[in-house]
């Protein structure tokens, strides 16, 4: 099974380099790797190193917590935090938050133990997930204590069927789980796997943090003025065309802020053609303009979204149709209703915020129409909606410090 895994992990990076020519993230995820490790040795020379990784920038954001605790607790140790995707790479690259921020090299067993080389690190933690097997097996070769935080596990994971012998063995070399349910505690323990411990989600004291921050967007207060604001975070093109449709029937009483997940020029045209009928205004052309004439205003920038969501009165969250559901912690924490397409299963709080009448999964525009009348129009409901957001999160806090990692001597 070393051989497959090994085998695929290079006709991956092969097919990345392929399309690098041709594809924006291929390009970035190609040259951010390029001569990395002469850099990696120069950052963490003689440096004592706890290293963090990261799929991408929702990672990151469950990470950050943790950092900021080591600061205090660890305030020997310099943080260096590693990316898979360019897209959290390239918009955290200049976070100060962490000391050295870096793409993760490709998980070859020869590029494994020259990043360890370089980095030495007393300890290692993955958020969430990214089960790099060549990482993990020299990290337990070195005695290097290694966890994942805020995991999450599904029964129809790999790691659980028949043929995902080899996969679990690797599972075994982690210190330590700190999961976010019951049920993934469950799971490990079915394959024989007992360090672990429900610490719950490090997202909520994120976003708890973040909201506590109370940061000002003037843009969107301008924007916003007297009117309701719904604010789209995240949104594909389904999620566009869904709200294009609804947009007509609260336009009297609500604006709209689309803040997309890609802002490529092409997306953002088509975005504008959804919207040829309404006065829309960009970010990035926003200067000289009065916004409050405006009637919805496109983010074609990165970077602001989490502190918008304090000015929304309802959000729809990006991702729920076919790409993977963006966080939606990020809205929900300031109490209001959250929207989102139907393919939320594998994320677990929108799971709990349905069950919980607090966020509201739709398929069509038809379906957000319906639900938009009941539970934003009736203004008892959307009270309780709101009262139900909130209440969730606040049960939720307190994830981090659950959270304790040893380094290595």
């Amino acid at each position: 099974m070393r051989f497959f895994y090994n085998l695929f992990i290079f006709l991956y990076n092969f097919a990345i380099l392929l399309a690098s020519p041709f594809y924006e993230k291929a390009e970035l995820w190609r040259k951010g790797r390029k001569n990395i490790f002469p850099q990696l040795e120069a950052a963490c020379a003689g440096k004592k190193i706890i290293w963090l990784h990261c799929a991408s920038l929702g990672e990151y954001e469950q990470g950050k917590p943790l950092i900021e605790k080591w600061r205090t607790e660890k305030s020997d140790y310099q943080i260096l935090v590693t990316f898979f995707s360019p897209s959290g790479y390239e918009v955290r690259k200049n976070d100060k938050t962490a000391d050295f921020v870096f793409y993760l090299p490709i998980d070859t067993p020869r590029n494994a133990k020259r990043f360890l080389d370089a980095v030495k690190p007393k300890a290692a933690i993955f958020v969430k997930y990214e089960y790099w097997y060549n990482y993990m097996k020299h990290l337990k070769i070195r005695n290097i204590p290694f966890y994942y935080v805020s995991a999450i596990f599904f029964p129809n994971q790999h790691f659980f069927k028949w043929y995902g012998g080899w996969f679990r063995k690797q599972l075994t070399a982690a210190t330590h789980f700190y999961v976010q349910d019951k049920n993934s505690e469950k799971l490990l323990q079915s394959i024989d796997i007992k360090q672990v411990t429900i610490s719950g989600d490090t997202r909520f004291d994120r976003v708890y943090r973040i909201a506590k921050e109370d940061v000002a967007v003037p843009e969107i207060e301008e924007f916003k003025a007297n009117s309701k604001l719904l604010i789209a975070g995240s949104t594909w093109q389904p999620d566009e065309r869904i709200l294009a449709e609804l947009f007509p029937e609260i336009s009297n009483e609500y604006k709209l802020v689309i803040a997309p997940h890609l802002i490529d020029k092409e997306h953002i045209k088509s975005i504008q053609k959804l919207f040829s009928n309404k006065k829309t205004v960009l970010f990035t052309e926003k200067e000289g303009k009065n916004l409050s004439e405006y009637e919805v205003f496109i983010i074609d920038t990165i970077g602001l979204l989490n502190k918008m969501y304090k000015y929304a009165d309802v959000a729809h969250i990006g991702g729920g149709f076919e790409t993977g559901l963006h966080n939606t912690l990020e809205a929900a924490v300031f109490g209001i209703p959250v929207f989102f397409g139907p393919h939320y299963s594998r994320f677990n709080e929108a799971v709990q915020l349905v069950a919980r009448e607090a966020a509201f999964p739709v398929h069509s525009a038809e379906e957000i129409k319906r639900l938009w009348r009941q539970r934003v129009t009736d203004g008892d409901l959307y009270s309780q909606t709101c009262a139900n957001c909130r209440t969730y999160v606040m049960e939720n806090i307190g994830a981090v410090e659950k959270v304790e990692i040893e380094v290595a001597d």
